[in-house]
């Protein structure tokens, strides 16, 4: 599909689920959590019916997302069914890696494409206290067992957040003689993720090139969305950014997200789009959706205005696990 701006939008981010078993800082209260009921949660078959009618406009790339998607039952099977559709080229995963050693055989026969693992520090003091669960042991098995999956595209997502300088070298070391990516996001300021402290990506290169020397920019194709790579002297795999705030990627943005409350959202930071939920219990038919959807990802904003809000309507409330992280 192309947008107003002349993006063509070819990459969707399904949440399957606001629930998650770990209980990040910068993305749920420790407590307290307001989970959304079941029933509102679209199921399986109408996550199925809904990429259908993506695929038919357009839409290629599917990263299932939650909360943490494993905690739902059945994601081989969804992957299985989702790969089945007609134009659907890629099918990932993103992860916090606790429950992905005991899933990943049936995630990869699936047809599984790759898996993205969230994993910001490897000391286990820090892990806990970032995450307030004890999982780091069972979020490494899961990242050694998908390492050893032949085809499968490995990366991890880390969120440098201050708290964590010391470990951002021990992280990148992970790639030294593996093939995987690892990636430095920038946190949003989005939910609880406003009050934590905001490393650039300038920040993280000066940490790392203190580290390992010069970084040489890559140019190859790594993945669907926007990271941008580099090459380290001597290393397997590459470290990669996705720098929304530093570097604004907005004119080249080729994604939209599915909540898993059935929400079409064409912009992290608004509250745009269009319930698809409703529409689907409202028995609409599939040519009324799918006009819907060219409608909402037609007027796709131009950007994001995360440096200045002054003005700008309909900002997002949620937290990230709400939204599809």
């Amino acid at each position: 599909m192309i947008d107003r701006c002349a993006r063509t939008i070819d990459y969707i981010r399904v949440s399957v689920t606001d629930r998650c078993n770990l209980r990040c800082v910068y993305c749920m209260p420790e407590d307290g959590v307001q989970w959304v009921p079941h029933n509102a949660v679209l199921s399986y078959e109408e996550i199925l019916h809904l990429c259908r009618i993506f695929a038919g406009l357009g839409l290629s790339k599917i990263k299932l997302t939650g909360g943490e998607p494993l905690v739902r039952k059945g994601m081989d099977r969804l992957i299985a069914d989702l790969k089945a559709i007609d134009g659907i080229q890629c099918v990932t995963l993103t992860t916090n890696g606790v429950l992905l050693a005991d899933q990943l055989d049936g995630l990869v026969a699936a047809g599984l494409d790759g898996v993205n693992i969230s994993l910001d520090t490897l000391d286990r003091a820090q892990f806990k206290a970032i995450t307030r669960r004890d999982e780091l042991d069972r979020v490494l098995a899961g990242l050694n067992a998908a390492l050893d999956c032949p085809g499968l595209n490995v990366k991890i997502n880390c969120l440098p957040m201050g708290s964590n300088d010391d470990q951002l070298a021990p992280m990148v070391e992970l790639a030294r003689e593996r093939p995987l990516s690892v990636r430095f996001i920038e946190v949003m300021p989005i939910g609880l993720g406003k009050s934590l402290t905001h490393r650039s990506e300038e920040d993280v290169r000066a940490i790392l090139e203190r580290a390992f020397g010069p970084m040489t920019p890559f140019h190859g194709k790594l993945g669907n969305g926007p990271c941008h790579y580099f090459s380290l002297p001597g290393f397997v795999g590459k470290v990669g950014f996705i720098s929304a705030l530093s570097h604004q990627f907005c004119g080249e943005c080729n994604r939209v997200r599915l909540t898993s409350e059935g929400f079409l959202k064409t912009c992290l930071q608004y509250e745009l789009g269009v319930n698809l939920k409703t529409l689907l219990d409202d028995g609409r038919d599939d040519a009324f959706i799918a006009e819907a959807v060219r409608q909402a990802i037609y007027n796709k904003p131009l950007q994001h205005h995360f440096a200045d809000t002054s003005g700008e309507q309909a900002l997002e409330h949620h937290g990230m696990s709400q939204i599809g992280g």
